[in-house]
């Protein structure tokens, strides 16, 4: 069983993954021989950049505690890649080889997102990319008493089993479920060899006293972060620790779960967006939170192959300088609705949608509780 999360200043409930609608991915990198090229640093916008954006090199940034490079875009798969045993996973499989075609090799998952690391260790045989990605995984389970450490060994090699990789890249504690004593034990599997990154992670703004906390301790490489132009709390004290402190930023909730589409359907990108290659806005979405000096790499999951072919057009051209960032969040909070983002339900419009395992679950426990 799950025990009490602990941090160094708070202690809560951990939400069951049968009524929670969890959204984590955090990232880590390809290593120089497999052809990342270095860390390239921010460009300030310039106009006429959308037309050399297609020419120019993949936007990748640095791992402080290694400087191994990684793409600034990753793919979560929280819900997306969740799927019902015998339902068919073509559109996945499409989405996958945008991302690697593309050079957005960080794939993020986790044992409690449903069936989604199967899917991501099936896709990635099948396209013959395992040995290209990146993976980043989770754990949150310690074991049946203080210092047992069977129920995370069991995740991981549940895990390695999954996806048909010995060693993960990067292992985050999950929502910082049991931090205190999950953290030790992946620095043991880091020296071990057993993952290649230490990381922690969380998707609310509650939590990132704790997480920043963590990150100002030491002995930490990345962590992962819920930052979007609407959602900015992560600037406060979470990104000038972690670039104070050498520490990686991985993202995630960059389109706010749709609700950011639905607030521009139907409205034509600002003018101004051509400035730095943006050419609709997915890539107006995921620029803002790429060009935050302190982030390294941006989660975006998505089911829709025409959709992942937009994420990915992000990662070429111009990044907003800090004046065009500025310019970016006074345009979205002239849109009506943008500011009661926060109060809409994840997924408006797509109840229906990502039906695999955790709504299946969730489902059922409803009925049981009715």
């Amino acid at each position: 069983m799950m025990d009490k999360p602990k941090t160094p200043s708070l202690t809560t409930n951990r939400r069951s993954f049968l009524g929670a609608a969890s959204v984590l991915g955090a990232t880590a990198a390809m290593a120089s021989p497999l052809g990342i090229p270095a860390a390239n640093a921010q460009v300030p916008a310039v106009p006429g950049a959308g037309t050399a954006a297609a020419a120019s090199p993949v936007t990748t940034r640095a791992i402080p505690s290694s400087n191994e490079a990684v793409p600034a875009l990753g793919l979560g798969t929280f819900l997306v890649f969740d799927l019902l045993p015998g339902a068919k996973r073509d559109n996945l499989r499409e989405v996958m080889k945008t991302y690697a075609d593309a050079g957005a090799r960080v794939v993020d998952t986790s044992p409690l997102y449903g069936s989604a690391q199967y899917s991501v260790g099936q896709l990635a045989t099948e396209l013959g990319i395992t040995e290209r990605l990146f993976i980043a995984n989770k754990v949150w389970a310690t074991g049946e008493y203080l210092a047992d450490e069977s129920q995370a060994r069991r995740s991981l090699e549940l895990s390695q089993r999954a996806l048909w990789r010995e060693r993960i890249d990067a292992m985050h504690v999950h929502s910082l479920v049991n931090v205190d004593v999950v953290l030790p034990y992946l620095r043991a599997w880091k020296k071990e060899g057993l993952i290649r990154y230490t990381a922690i992670s969380h998707y609310e703004n509650q939590y990132h006293e704790p997480l920043a906390a963590l990150v100002e301790a030491g002995n930490l490489d990345i962590v992962q972060v819920n930052y979007s132009i609407f959602n900015r709390a992560a600037e406060s004290r979470i990104l000038p620790a972690a670039r104070d402190r050498g520490v990686a930023v991985f993202t995630n909730m960059p389109f706010e779960k749709a609700r950011l589409f639905q607030v521009v359907q139907g409205r034509p990108l600002p003018d101004f967006a051509r400035e730095f290659g943006a050419a609709n806005w997915a890539q107006f979405f995921l620029k803002f939170a790429m060009s935050h000096p302190a982030v390294t790499c941006v989660l975006a999951a998505t089911a829709d192959p025409a959709h992942a072919a937009e994420n990915v057009g992000a990662l070429r051209g111009p990044l907003p300088d800090q004046a065009m960032r500025q310019r970016m969040v006074r345009h979205m909070e002239t849109i009506p609705g943008f500011d009661r983002i926060a109060a809409t339900p994840w997924y408006p419009g797509k109840a229906q949608m990502y039906q695999g395992l955790i709504r299946r679950s969730q489902g059922q426990l409803r009925q049981r509780l009715s």
